[in-house]
């Protein structure tokens, strides 16, 4: 099973708004919660993009950098919001499944996810594209090649969870807890508590077993 971070996983909009408007703010470029929350799930070029279209390329990134150095030093000290019953779901699921985590975040950022809140020893491996720098299919791939997986589901909440799924030829259950409405999705679960039965009815029906530990 291979999970996303950000709208499945844990909610750190409050937070990361927070820190980056600490930066965002100096340059004339105020964030919004909401605005946060449409960016969710993006690469940090593609947030770049949106956030400070009067910068170059360069300068975009380098704002961005300062904002995900803010962002990594707050959330290592104090975490997000993880959803509820979260820490069970994957502690339940591992007994059954090997786990990962593959997210379009930047490596210091998931590093201070794993640090604020001890949830890496539930996870095989992970990837991001921060250290990649190839999109999430790319990286799902990746993990799979790396952990020789033959088959896998994918667990997100965007419309572009669902594309790198289906890129990747992974079903995807859709996190409707999360930030996305995706167009579609093979399964659905309303909290983490539903995940254990929902993948497992998922993989009866497509008679798709995954790689357990």
């Amino acid at each position: 099973m291979i999970f996303d971070l950000d709208g499945t996983l844990w909610d750190s909009v409050e937070p990361v708004v927070s820190a980056w408007n600490s930066v965002l703010q100096t340059k004339g470029h105020p964030l919004t919660i909401e605005k946060m929350k449409s960016l969710m799930g993006k690469t940090l070029s593609e947030i770049a993009a949106v956030l400070l279209p009067d910068l170059s390329d360069t300068q975009a990134m380098s704002v961005m950098e300062e904002c995900c150095r803010a962002t990594d030093t707050l959330l290592s000290q104090q975490g997000g919001q993880l959803y509820d019953g979260m820490e069970e779901t994957l502690s339940a699921l591992q007994k059954h499944y090997a786990l990962y985590l593959v997210s379009n975040c930047s490596t210091g950022y998931l590093d201070a996810f794993f640090q604020a809140h001890g949830l890496q020893k539930y996870f095989s491996d992970s990837e991001t594209n921060g250290r990649t720098g190839r999109s999430k299919a790319e990286n799902i791939r990746l993990v799979m090649k790396r952990n020789h997986l033959n088959k896998a589901v994918y667990v997100g909440d965007t419309e572009s969870d669902r594309i790198a799924a289906q890129t990747a030829g992974l079903p995807f259950i859709y996190a409707a807890y999360g930030f996305g409405k995706p167009k579609s999705f093979q399964a659905v679960i309303h909290s983490p508590q539903e995940l254990p039965v929902v993948v497992q009815t998922l993989l009866d029906e497509n008679n798709t077993p995954v790689d357990s530990p």
